[in-house]
């Protein structure tokens, strides 16, 4: 029997037999064969040649060989021996589908059975033979070779026909459609109507020119990116790209473009197409009434129409995360005034709430509020992802140089910041408390962003805890908390179902309670690590009822403290035998950098069962590395506040491309969180990042549990596992 030298060989390979067609003209047929035992190749690979296809076989002993093996051949057949092989069905069938759907999967056992048989159908394979039945192996193996190749025509001839519509319509499109035709990076094909929207006259200045050079700084990072995304099939269909154009050396222009993958003569391209925005004419009142609800100077609303629309906004509860308020008010400016004119301190007071607006997410509301102060409504993850918010536009505003005419200035600023709480009766309380918040850091010497935490220490605070406390008891006795799913989708690959899970209160009148009504309570009065151990059992049930391959599930910072998490985490996922591999253990970066001993314990344990670990919220603490070499993550989750001003500001995108490369060269994957549109999703694509979640990808979606299990997990049984 001919020996292999090493995994991944082709057993048929012999000096008189070419590659693609052996002496008596057949066609080659490359064939993966799936198992830990090279005798099982030799044997299929005779067994085929008998039945008279010149077959071509790849030794693949592992997922990782798979994966390299179906990215650079093209192979007609896989045949997976179920007995000798780490993966299952499913698992194979699934890897496989990322690069090639239509190949057919054979699983092979020792003895196969009916319902073996049914069994291995229903989780993707073609069929099931049994070792011993050589006659079978041939004849399913021609039967799926048969149906591969009529499949393959039918779709090339579809894909032709499918192709030539498409063509069709955009050339008779195309003198009212802008369209370009871009590939790697330069342009080699544009139509009239693109011409006349870049006020070009001949094609010939455009043909071979690199597109970055029509774009702003500010575009070009999110256009390369969506080029990139659009040629490895990850941009969507119809979503547009939101983008500033140099149109004839005058001001940006706004442009949506679409982009759609073709297949030219010379290879694969992207075509741009230039969306038509609709515009609606207004009527000259609603204009000018319009125009008067906003400050001349700044452009944000007046302080009278912020206060009502912030009244209505915090009214209606974000479907995930809270309301904070932020009072932003330049340094000194007075000072500033008197060195650059009075007349120029308004325009540059204009420059300042320029500064401002572009990092304002698009639910944002912002209002001059009273002098040079602003203050807007922000809708973030909590109160301190404000006060991150606020250090980056501090940090920002430190760095920008003021021009007006042939002068310039250097501004700082102070932020107040403030997350809504029952402990307000009224707007107004909220609002002094941000401006309070303001006044602490001003105190503070300025030049920073102030978290408002008084209210902890509140009476009131203190009352509305007790209150809480006997609802969160009351819920953890009844069993009324549900998870919610939010999709954690593949910029790379979508061959691993993802998903975080977050948490819900279900009230006594069957209404859903935001996390961020409850979760502050129950983490003054430590009932956190109660709520973490239902989302773990509630975790391994989700599992069992969804075909998810890995979920993710934070844990507080009473659970990292708490020296007995890790073995009650051990009991409970013995007890039901639940696949650990499945599981992914997340903890926020600043509780694992002020726990570390304790985390890395934990993460020690966890490890040893196969549950995998993740840091989220990284990267405000920038290049803060260390963090990694110490606890080996799995995955880091880029922080979501990182999102919105990584559009705009390069210096970020650089940054978080250093956080991209850390990773990469630790084997760690990276999530970002929080992303909001097409934009942000294309930047991150060109950054490397490997995972994305946020309202991009899909809104949480609460999970209906089946309350009558008979399984229910009350706090007497997770208050005696604690104490165990």
């Amino acid at each position: 029997m001919t020996k292999l030298t090493s995994p991944n060989t082709d057993v048929s390979r012999q000096p008189e037999v070419a590659r693609e067609l052996d002496l008596s003209g057949r066609q080659s047929i490359s064939i993966a064969v799936l198992t830990q035992n090279q005798d099982d190749v030799q044997l299929i690979n005779s067994a085929l040649r008998d039945a008279g296809h010149a077959a071509h076989c790849h030794w693949i002993s592992s997922p990782n060989q798979l994966e390299e093996t179906l990215s650079g051949e093209s192979v007609e057949l896989l045949i997976l021996n179920c007995d000798r092989y780490p993966d299952s069905i499913r698992q194979v069938v699934k890897q496989k589908d990322r690069y090639n759907p239509e190949v057919p999967v054979i699983a092979m056992q020792a003895q196969a059975a009916e319902p073996d048989i049914e069994s291995a159908m229903q989780s993707g394979a073609c069929d099931l033979v049994s070792m011993g039945l050589k006659t079978r192996l041939q004849s399913v193996a021609s039967r799926e070779l048969r149906a591969l190749r009529v499949e393959r025509a039918l779709n090339s001839t579809l894909q032709s026909a499918t192709e030539y519509k498409r063509q069709l319509k955009d050339h008779m499109q195309a003198s009212s459609s802008s369209i370009a035709f871009v590939q790697d990076g330069i342009i080699t094909d544009v139509n009239d109507a693109w011409l006349g929207q870049f006020k070009v006259k001949e094609r010939g200045e455009l043909v071979g020119m690199p597109i970055m050079d029509y774009f702003e700084s500010e575009s070009q990072a999110a256009l390369k990116g969506a080029l990139i995304a659009t040629i490895a099939g990850k941009w969507q269909p119809g979503e547009k790209l939101i983008v500033k154009a140099h149109i004839d050396s005058g001001e940006a222009e706004e442009l949506h473009l679409e982009f759609r993958k073709v297949d030219l003569d010379d290879g694969p391209s992207v075509q741009i197409r230039i969306s038509a925005l609709l515009k609606v004419a207004e009527e000259p009142t609603k204009l000018v009434h319009d125009a008067l609800k906003r400050d001349p100077t700044m452009l944000f609303f007046h302080r009278a129409q912020f206060l009502e629309r912030i009244t209505k906004r915090l009214h209606r509860k974000p479907a995930s995360g809270t309301h904070c308020l932020v009072y932003i008010k330049p340094d000194n400016f007075g000072e500033m005034a008197e060195k650059t004119g009075i007349l120029n301190s308004e325009e540059i007071l204009a420059q300042f709430a320029e500064e401002v607006r572009k990092r304002m997410h698009p639910r944002d509301v912002a209002g001059r509020f009273e002098g040079t102060a602003i203050m807007a409504l922000l809708e973030r993850g909590s109160a301190r992802d404000a006060q991150v918010w606020g250090k980056q536009l501090v940090d920002h505003i430190g760095k920008t140089t003021f021009e007006i005419g042939d002068k310039s200035t250097h501004l700082t600023c102070t932020v107040g910041a403030c997350g809504i709480s029952e402990v307000f009766s009224s707007l107004e309380e909220f609002v002094a408390a941000t401006v309070v918040a303001y006044k602490q850091g001003k105190s503070a010497g300025g030049n920073t962003s102030f978290l408002s935490e008084t209210v902890d220490e509140d009476t009131k605070q203190r009352e509305f805890d007790a209150i809480w406390v006997k609802h969160l008891k009351s819920a953890l006795m009844e069993d009324r908390f549900r998870l919610a799913q939010l999709p954690i989708a593949g910029l790379r690959s979508d061959s691993v179902e993802m998903f975080d899970l977050l948490v819900r209160m279900i009230d006594e009148q069957g209404n859903s309670v935001l996390p961020s009504e409850f979760l502050p309570a129950a983490e003054r009065n430590n009932m956190m690590k109660n709520i973490d151990r239902w989302i773990l059992q509630a975790a391994t049930q989700f599992c069992s009822e969804n075909d998810a391959d890995r979920v993710f599930v934070r844990l507080s910072q009473q659970s990292i403290t708490d020296p007995s998490t890790a073995t009650w985490i051990e009991q409970k996922l013995d007890e039901g035998s639940f696949d650990c591999s499945r599981l992914v253990l997340q903890v926020p970066e600043r509780d694992a950098a002020k726990h570390i001993k304790q985390t890395r314990e934990l993460v020690k344990h966890v490890r040893k069962l196969g549950i995998g670990f993740a840091i989220e919220h990284y990267g405000i603490d920038q290049e803060r590395f260390q963090i990694l070499d110490l606890l080996k993550p799995d995955y880091i989750k880029v922080d979501g506040e990182l999102m919105h001003t990584l559009m705009i500001d390069n210096k970020m995108q650089d940054a978080v491309s250093k956080i991209v490369k850390a990773a990469q060269d630790r084997n760690i994957k990276t999530v970002a969180e929080r992303v909001e549109n097409a934009n942000a999703m294309a930047i991150l694509f060109q950054l490397g990042l490997d995972y994305m979640q946020g309202h991009y990808v899909q809104e949480p979606e609460v999970v209906l549990q089946d309350t009558d299990t008979g399984k229910s997990n009350t706090l007497e049984s997770l208050a005696t596992a604690s104490a165990s």
